[in-house]
């Protein structure tokens, strides 16, 4: 049986207030307690550094500082506003402050989601999709620029789908938003491309006679997109880097946030895939041409890169809530921004920033915060500072310790200014696939000593090699210093 309009019950003005201040307390308070997760990647380190220096010069870079084999090469960080950020936030609060910015900033992202669904769905579907969203999104979670940037990028595509559904063209109050969201993250790029396949959506909707001029507003504002997007210290540069991250080639395929994602776990991304295919075959849901577009282009970017798979959970819930809606029988934008109560709304939103603050004052004092120490391998960079070594062929992982701890990078998580070539050789000398890669570049750099996994290939091979002696080791890293500069190649 189909269920009209009618038949939907709409919440009242406290609780269309209620519902997103509730799912952004729960978020907040889900992730505060397990905060210490939000410091799993290895890279933040190197971000909050970079931060940090940037702070201290009162400039951004322009060359690389922080390796000896890129030393000088042009290099900017795109991120810079989010990594001065979290020094600001390191620097006042410590570890601690970063885990509740980043908590903050998820459950403000998927208060902005849920205010978005509420206005097109009742409460039950709209809270399955950001059960699902927030399902798949979350080993994405991380104290990176990424997180910063995702509140903005949920408001900046609800607009643009808003404006779609309208069949009107989108507000010029967005554009500061691409201002902000290109200098948070080099993600803005995908704000840029969805403005095209929204704008279908909106012109496929519209009346015949009114989409020559729909269209021709819709390109006035990517022009103005464009150029928001080129509101930062370096200008147009950032565009540019953008397209650099995207042109490494295979380099891609040796990061784990740029794998494909692996459909045959049944996890995260796959599991809603699978599940959805058959709630689609027992329902016959359908999307119009324009969303299937939109859709899929979601789904390909996160199974072709795993790193996109927080996009796809955060957007793919906007794209959907329209259609869903029709399949439920609800008209959308039952109730207009005009029915609303300006100081209820305001009301509420003070009560649930002051629960979350006392969550904040509960929580923090419960835990002790820092990244894991898998990631952070103190006691090995102590045996070299000790020995005074400044050349260390070193783990990918671990490049963002080594610029914390003051110490040049071999190698670190800034792949653009490494380039494809270089991400190769150092991938076939790091696991053997050319052990004979592993010697030249030892040679080639004059490295002094090694800082690997325990389970790298090459680390392996450095316990049975002449000229090298292993110096530190314990659960996760084993250091080697070289003691025969002539014998590099020679196997016992």
């Amino acid at each position: 049986m189909s269920i009209s309009t009618a038949d939907i019950v709409r919440p009242r003005i406290p609780a269309r207030i209620l519902f997103p201040a509730g799912v952004g307390l729960g978020i907040y308070g889900l992730l505060m307690p397990a905060g210490a997760r939000l410091l799993n990647d290895p890279d933040t380190y190197w971000q909050v550094r970079i931060g940090q220096s940037i702070i201290e010069t009162g400039a951004l870079p322009h060359a690389d500082g922080f390796s000896f084999t890129m030393t000088g090469q042009p290099w900017i960080s795109t991120q810079w506003l989010a990594q001065a950020i979290y020094a600001i936030v390191y620097g006042a609060f410590g570890w601690a402050g970063l885990v509740v910015l980043t908590s903050a900033s998820i459950a403000l992202t998927f208060v902005l989601l849920a205010r978005f669904l509420e206005r097109r769905l009742p409460v039950a579907p709209a809270l399955m999709l950001l059960l699902c969203g927030f399902a798949i999104g979350a080993p994405h979670f991380l104290a990176r620029p990424h997180t910063l940037a995702m509140p903005v990028m949920v408001a900046w595509v609800a607009g643009l789908v808003a404006a779609a559904e309208r069949r009107a063209a989108p507000s010029p109050w967005l554009l500061p938003l691409m201002a902000l969201w290109t200098n948070l993250h080099g993600s803005f790029v995908l704000g840029l491309a969805l403005v095209a396949p929204v704008a279908f959506d909106a012109l496929w909707n519209a009346q015949a006679e009114k989409r020559p001029r729909l269209a021709l507003l819709w390109f006035g504002f990517l022009l103005a997109a464009v150029a928001a997007s080129c509101l930062t210290p370096y200008g147009w540069e950032s565009l540019l880097a953008a397209k650099k991250i995207l042109s490494l080639g295979q380099a891609l395929s040796l990061i784990g946030e740029w794998r494909p994602v692996d459909l045959s776990k049944w996890e995260g991304v796959s599991l809603f895939l699978f599940a959805g295919l058959g709630g689609v075959l027992l329902t016959g849901f359908t999307l119009t041409l324009p969303r299937v577009l939109l859709f899929v282009g979601l789904l390909y970017m996160a199974l072709s890169h795993s790193r996109n798979v927080d996009v796809f959970a955060l957007l793919s819930p906007i794209v959907l809530a329209a259609p869903l809606a029709m399949r439920l029988g609800v008209r959308t934008g039952v109730m207009s921004t005009t029915d609303e109560n300006p100081q209820a709304s305001l009301r509420w939103s003070a009560a649930a920033i002051l629960l979350a603050c006392v969550l904040t004052f509960t929580i923090v004092p419960m835990r002790r915060y820092s990244p894991p120490a898998a990631t952070s391998p103190s006691a090995a960079i102590a045996a070299l500072k000790e020995r005074k070594v400044s050349r260390v062929f070193n783990d990918y992982d671990y490049g963002g310790y080594l610029i914390w701890s003051g110490l040049p990078t071999f190698i670190d998580g800034r792949t653009e200014l490494f380039g494809e070539d270089f991400m190769v050789r150092y991938d076939d000398a790091a696991s053997l696939k050319n052990p004979q890669a592993l010697f030249d570049l030892l040679k080639a750099y004059n490295i002094e000593a090694t800082l690997l996994h325990r389970t790298t290939p090459a680390a392996r091979l450095l316990d049975r090699t002449d000229g090298w002696t292993r110096i530190y080791a314990d659960d996760s890293v084993v250091v080697h210093m070289r003691t025969d500069a002539s014998a590099n190649t020679t196997l016992q």
